[in-house]
């Protein structure tokens, strides 16, 4: 079975993440979107609450399951009997981090890490992004489903 982790923070999971974790799930037998547990940083959603919210907007792909993760990223795939990592890639800053990181990964691990290029809609969008345009009352139903628009409205409203 050829199965990837789609691994990230999705604080919260935006309409880029899902393209990303659509077009993994049509080369992959399965994805896994792993949510990482980072308990130095605070995030706007619960690790639950992006889980669930994860799970409603993953609903529609058969071969997509989403699991949480603390520590070792290549820890969390060999638990999963997964041999590769699925990043996005929306501008060249972000592949020169991520290179490092493949590289440290296959080296650790043997995990092997496939760029995927970012759909141009979405090429500028990021969680932290969307968060700062909700906070000030800016739309953002472009750029998260309507669900993560609902859950930033209410967790955003004064």
């Amino acid at each position: 079975m050829r199965r990837a982790v789609c691994p990230g923070s999705f604080d919260p999971v935006t309409n880029g993440h899902l393209d990303i974790i659509g077009r993994a799930s049509r080369l992959f037998d399965e994805v896994i979107v792993g949510v990482l547990i980072n308990q130095s940083k605070q995030g706007l959603f619960t690790v639950e609450e992006r889980i669930d919210m994860l799970h409603e907007v993953t609903a529609s792909y058969d071969n997509v399951r989403v699991e949480s993760f603390r520590g070792l990223l290549v820890d969390f795939c060999r638990a999963q009997q997964a041999s590769v990592l699925i990043k996005g890639l929306r501008a060249v800053s972000d592949f020169d981090y991520e290179l490092q990181m493949a590289q440290m990964n296959i080296g650790l691990a043997g995990v092997e890490t496939l760029f995927m290029p970012t759909n141009p809609l979405y090429s500028f969008i990021s969680s932290s992004l969307i968060k700062d345009v909700a906070k000030w009352g800016g739309d953002i139903s472009a750029h998260v489903p309507d669900l993560v628009r609902e859950q930033l409205t209410t967790r955003l409203r004064p």
